[in-house]
Parts: C-alpha cells; structure tokens; sequence
C-alpha cells in the first residue's frame, strides 16, 4: 500500500522518539526536589523505555496493527460515534439532556453537602485555600466523568454490540473507540460548565486554558488503552465489569477529586501519583485556576505518557490474541 511505513522505518521511528525522550529525562534537572529521589526516577525511566524499545521491536506487527486499523477506519469511527450518540437517547422526551442531569446533580449535591452544609469541610477538602469550593470541585469532578463513562462504555462495547462482532466481514476494533467518542460529545459539554462556573468566580479564560484540550486528549487516549484490554476480557469473564466498578469506586476516592493533593503526606503522595489520573486532575485545575504549563510537572508528564503508551501496547496484544474467539464466546 502507497505510503504504508516498513517495519524497520516504525521501529526506528519508535525507538528514536524514545531515545530522544530518555534523553531529555536524564539532562533534565530540578533544583528543588531530591538529588537522590530523582535519581532513581531517571533510571526507573530509563529502564521502562528500553524495554519498551525491545519489546516494540520484538512484537511490532502484533502492536502497531491495531492502530493502523484505527486510522485507516477513522471516516467510519466517526460517523458510527455520531449514531450511537443518537441512537444512545433515541425516544427520550429528554433526549441527551439526561446525559448531563446526573452528573450536574452530583456536582450540586457535594457542593451543598460540603460547602453549604458542612462550610468546613469544604475549605479542608480543598487544602485551606481560597479558592471557591464548588470551582476546585467541578474542574475535578469533570475530567473523573469523563473518564468513568468512556471506560465503563469502553469495556462493553463487544456485548453490546454483539451481533456486529459476528460479522466476518466488520471491523470490530472500531466499537471501544466509538462508545469513548460518544462520552466525549458529553464532556464537551461539561467542559463548558466549568468554564461558565470558573467565569462566574472571575477565573477567566487565558492562555492556559487551552491546555485543557491536551488533558482532555491525556483522558481519551488512557481510557482507550485501558479499554482495548477490558473490552476482550468482559467477553470471557463478566466479573470484569464488576471489578471495573469496584476499582472506579476505590479510584474515585484515590484521586484528587474531592480533596488537595497537596495537603497530603510526601509519603502517600509518592504512592498516589502512580494513579495516573492525579495527573489529569490536577492538570486541569492548573489550567482553569492554578496558571501553571504541563510540561512544569516534567516527571509526572512523561511518567503518565510512558505507563499510557505501555498500557496501549498491552491493550492492543490482548486485544489481538483474543480478538479470533469473540464471535465463539458471543
């Protein structure tokens, strides 16, 4: 196929971008933080991009197959995300509105709970500052939405449409991305929201609002990753969904939604930001209120991009080896 990259120009592609990246983190240095911590940082680093390097060159076809369907199906992908979208409140006097009731009511309730209720509690939760607590709440609450729908879509994607995946002929790595499209549509939306509310507590748009573009991206391209794994597995084992559920439970609670990353232990703060949400979270924040650039948080930036890639490449392995016994299972 004309303009088809080889297997050697995307392996060297891969491992350069990857070099170059390792490369930036080694120079790359902070007076403020440990000498030693950041040390170790480094070398865990370095260590995670060159397996990753091995591992790419190793099972290159099998990686790299899933997105070039995607790309080469993208006129596809879009006009099936606008159906389901539609289809999705088909009949409803409401329409899409209720996609946007439940979470408004949430937002509304924890505000009046923790701020109205319990004034306290809402400036504790928040780390003693000044800013507004519904704000700190909402610019949290927006991304976590987003992500708890399009990866608990995401992963039922195959059952729900069950009678595509029986089609020799469809392509069916098409349909998590479709269903994490749709919540997007809805994201949008809140994203708006939160620009409103920001307005209104006299946080206005500047140029570091656009970064909520980046973290929205940083969002849709972690829960593909983890949706191309869960989506084959639900099929062979259901208890999947149920473990999703749990885990977004504990998740909600382990990610700085509600409460200040900052007014944590160095101790804990360590452990939670393996959570790579607390990047997102905290990503938007700093672009609604805080006034600060992505790349600032060098470490957090490229430890969230390299467990993502990582997480894809996985998605994408298991996607393809159960991907023949679906319409089996189904």
């Amino acid at each position: 196929m004309k303009g088809k990259i080889s297997k050697k120009t995307g392996i060297i592609i891969f491992c350069g971008l990857a070099a170059i990246m390792a490369a930036i983190i080694v120079v790359h240095r902070n007076p403020l933080a440990d000498v030693q911590e950041e040390l170790v940082k480094k070398a865990v680093s370095c260590a995670v991009i060159l397996a990753s390097c091995v591992l790419f060159g190793l099972l290159y076809d099998k990686i790299t197959s899933l997105p070039v369907e995607l790309y080469h199906s993208r006129w596809l992908i879009w006009k099936l995300a606008k159906n389901d979208f539609k289809k999705r409140y088909a009949g409803s006097f409401l329409g899409v509105i209720w996609a946007m009731v439940q979470p408004v009511v949430t937002v509304v309730m924890y505000w009046l709970v923790f701020d109205v209720i319990m004034h306290g509690a809402g400036r504790a939760m928040r780390g003693g500052e000044e800013i507004p607590f519904v704000l700190f709440l909402t610019a949290g609450l927006v991304p976590w939405f987003y992500f708890n729908e399009a990866w608990t879509n995401g992963t039922m994607a195959l059952l729900e449409y069950n009678y595509l995946v029986k089609k020799v002929v469809f392509k069916i790595s098409v349909l998590p991305i479709i269903k994490i499209i749709g919540a997007t549509f809805v994201h949008v939306f809140f994203v708006g929201i939160l620009l409103i509310i920001a307005c209104f507590y006299g946080y206005f748009p500047t140029i570091y609002t656009i970064q909520v573009v980046y973290y929205s991206i940083c969002t849709f391209v972690l829960v593909l990753a983890l949706s191309y794994s869960t989506c084959a597995l639900v099929v062979f084992m259901r208890d999947v969904s149920q473990i999703i559920n749990i885990i977004l439970q504990i998740g909600m609670w382990a990610t700085p939604i509600m409460w200040d990353f900052g007014a944590i232990s160095s101790g804990w703060a360590v452990f939670l930001k393996l959570n790579p949400l607390v990047y997102i979270v905290n990503g938007y924040r700093s672009a609604i209120y805080e006034h600060s650039w992505f790349w600032e948080d060098f470490f957090s930036t490229m430890y969230f991009w390299i467990i993502t890639v990582v997480l894809f490449g996985v998605g994408a392995l298991i996607f393809k080896k159960l991907k023949v016994h679906f319409a089996d299972v189904l």
